[in-house]
């Protein structure tokens, strides 16, 4: 049997696309067995598998268990997570913007922060009701259209409840990729650092220095994913990425990656899970 291996990516449009960055579509079948660091980034994660269940081996929190999912949430993380499979792998990925989880999941991102939880154990019979209709239509842009109409369904009837100073700070800290200090954030919002870390904490999983240096992270590591630079290239997009240095810019892969850039870059070369250059090129962050 031939080996499958498709990927497409869509921007999500209407009221999906106010909380969803984008989506994210893969199969891949008759490979070798691999392995794939789920790395921190600025977005929950929600997967809806199409055919095989999806293996989380280690989580950002090492106490919880390796698990299989139908259907995964993810909340805001400063670990990787680790994922194997054996050689077949489908479903869609949505990158969920935190101030939008209310709106789609229920619940604020602060209670998923760290976490990976199944899909209906958060929003119910919903879970389920997507992967089902995901799985009844034949091609990805048919795909992707859909859960634009079932997340806008359920979005309308979910009130948003971010508090306003939270939604600035956050937005502020995207904005800046990652590069805005904790003091001017909050003299923005007219309240104290600590009372913003307590409101950002709750809201959106992580303290707003943390949340900075993961926006600041990913942007980093998707250009180094795209750019596969050498060594020399890696100082360049360290200064271009807001890192004082390059052994600063080495500290934070070795905490959000777990391995400093290049290694994790030649990780990913070799892992049949990473989406070809126009994948990558056609990324929401």
């Amino acid at each position: 049997m031939e080996p499958v291996e498709e990927w497409a990516s869509w921007r999500p449009t209407g009221a999906a696309g106010a909380v969803v960055a984008g989506y994210c579509g893969y199969r891949q079948s008759g490979l070798p067995a691999a392995r794939h660091r789920g790395l921190p980034s600025p977005y929950l994660t929600l997967i809806f598998t199409l055919d095989d269940p999806l293996h989380v081996t280690d989580h950002p929190d090492p106490a919880q268990p390796a698990e299989r999912y139908r259907t995964l949430v993810g909340g805001l993380h400063t670990r990787p997570a680790l994922i194997t499979h054996e050689g077949a792998q489908s479903g869609v990925q949505l990158s969920l913007d935190p101030l939008g989880a209310r709106a789609v999941l229920g619940v604020p991102a602060g209670e998923l922060a760290a976490q990976d939880l199944h899909g209906d154990a958060v929003f119910g019979r919903f879970a389920d009701l997507v992967q089902d209709r995901l799985q009844s239509v034949p091609s990805w842009p048919q795909r992707f259209r859909l859960l634009d109409q079932l997340l806008a369904a359920r979005i309308t009837g979910q009130p948003a409840q971010v508090r306003p100073e939270v939604a600035w700070a956050w937005q502020r800290i995207v904005a800046t990729r990652g590069r805005v200090r904790v003091r001017e954030l909050a003299a923005e919002v007219g309240c104290s650092s600590r009372h913003l870390g307590e409101l950002f904490r709750a809201e959106i999983g992580l303290a707003p220095k943390e949340a900075a240096r993961v926006v600041r992270f990913d942007r980093a590591r998707r250009r180094l994913q795209q750019a596969r630079p050498r060594l020399a290239v890696v100082a360049d997009l360290a200064a271009d990425c807001g890192y004082f240095d390059q052994s600063h810019l080495n500290r934070d892969f070795r905490r959000f990656a777990g391995a400093a850039p290049l290694e994790w870059l030649a990780e990913e070369l070799r892992n049949v899970q990473v989406p070809p250059e126009d994948v990558l090129a056609a990324s929401w962050a």
